[in-house]
């Protein structure tokens, strides 16, 4: 995923997956041989669109006292898109964003949290809705090659990066997007976490049956 050279924009969203794989990623830098840069990327904007977001101050002061460059955008939108944004729509103008700042600061690659959690859910949400087995790749590229998007944390459970963000006393996440507690994912969460009652390996053999493919 990570090659000498590299110049790495990290999706900063403030929630406690994006922070540790900050974290870790620059504490990675020194023990391994190969030498890389990391700028942190926070993209201000969710369903109610970019103006009535704003910074979240706990993160903004994390982030000056990080020792990574970062940089804070505000989500573009299309002057005719209809507010609130539906899901679908949300993520692709904040990764718009994200790649276009990437593309403006010199990076090759992007960096995602998404853990292993978020694999399961995205295979279930795809095997739902789509009717086929996929979710997300551990290292892809985007638009030709000039980007990889790579996602170092997808082999780590959620309850383990719970565990890191605590001992790491990371500031509060910001405000939750309004349609959080509505989403399709959420609801995978609900079905897992109600499934593991009689299947306590049902994340595990999601996860390996998704990653075969």
């Amino acid at each position: 995923m990570i090659a000498d050279g590299d110049r790495i924009a990290v999706a900063v969203s403030g929630g406690n997956d994006s922070l540790s794989l900050l974290r870790l990623l620059k504490l990675r830098q020194n023990f391994v041989k190969e030498r890389y840069e990391l700028a942190a990327v926070h993209i201000i904007g969710d369903a109610r669109g970019p103006n009535d977001c704003q910074a979240h101050p706990p993160l903004v002061k994390w982030l000056a006292e990080s020792g990574v460059e970062y940089v804070i955008e505000t989500m573009q939108l299309p002057e005719d898109e209809p507010l609130p944004l539906p899901c679908n729509r949300c993520t692709w103008n904040r990764r718009k964003t994200l790649f276009l700042t990437a593309q403006r600061l010199g990076c090759c690659k992007v960096a995602f949290g998404h853990h292993a959690d978020d694999i399961v859910e995205t295979a279930l949400l795809n095997l739902f809705y789509q009717g086929r087995m996929e979710t997300m790749e551990p290292c892809a590229p985007y638009f030709d090659g000039i980007f990889f998007l790579i996602r170092p944390l997808i082999y780590i459970y959620k309850r383990e990066l719970t565990c890191f963000a605590q001992a790491s006393n990371f500031p509060p996440p910001p405000p939750a997007c309004l349609r959080s507690d509505t989403s399709r994912r959420k609801l995978m969460e609900e079905i897992l976490r109600l499934a593991e009652k009689d299947c306590p390996h049902i994340r595990n053999n999601v996860f390996k049956t998704a990653m075969r493919r």
